[in-house]
């Protein structure tokens, strides 16, 4: 395994995927990085489905370029559960209220929407399936998530997406005032990339 290709052009998400798979041994790279386009229509029902979807169109447009036809490619699918909401947004963590409705909005409008609703109701966790397209036409899946509540207010700015209304009770913060180490240890996708780093290690060593 000499390359890995993780498909997101998303630098932040990067940041940490090579923090925690970076001594496996192989390149990290995103699809950005090399290029490679796919046309995958991301319309499973679960976060999953859609992660699977996106690891295998990437992995098909990768094997088409000798440079990349062995490596493995990974991808993510991951989004915002909040109870009280009945798990919204969900799979449509990304296109909820529109994608280029900035998150500041998105995050105060989910604030509103939950206004007087109390603590113990404010249940919400963070789900990261994360999907390994191998060359040799197998696929494995994974999921990881970090529980917590919705917050008050908009805090932080270690994170991203909805990262800034995230409260950790048991840590007093927000997920985007979380040193980024920390986060990587707490987080869903953390959890969901290294369950994936000792599949890749099983396989691979």
């Amino acid at each position: 395994m000499d390359k890995i290709i993780f498909a997101t052009g998303n630098e932040h998400k990067m940041e940490e995927v090579r923090m925690i798979l970076k001594d496996l041994g192989a390149e990290i790279l995103s699809q950005k990085d090399t290029g490679i386009t796919s046309d995958a229509v991301e319309d499973g029902t679960t976060f999953e489905e859609n992660a699977l979807i996106k690891a295998v169109a990437t992995a098909k447009a990768a094997r088409e370029i000798p440079e990349y036809r062995d490596v493995v490619v990974l991808a993510d699918d991951s989004g915002l559960e909040i109870d009280y909401l009945n798990k919204e947004p969900g799979i449509y963590s990304a296109r909820y209220m529109g994608e280029d409705t900035s998150y500041d909005i998105k995050n105060q409008t989910l604030i509103d929407r939950l206004e007087g609703v109390e603590d113990r109701r404010r249940t919400a966790r963070f789900v990261c399936a994360i999907a390994a397209a191998f060359p040799d036409g197998s696929t494995e899946v994974v999921r990881g998530t970090m529980e917590g509540i919705i917050g008050y207010e908009i805090i932080g700015e270690n994170g991203f997406g909805y990262d800034p209304i995230f409260y950790l009770p048991e840590y007093g913060c927000t997920s985007a005032q979380l040193a980024p180490e920390k986060k990587n240890e707490l987080s869903h996708r953390g959890e969901g990339l290294r369950k994936m780093r000792a599949i890749l290690e099983k396989r691979y060593r």
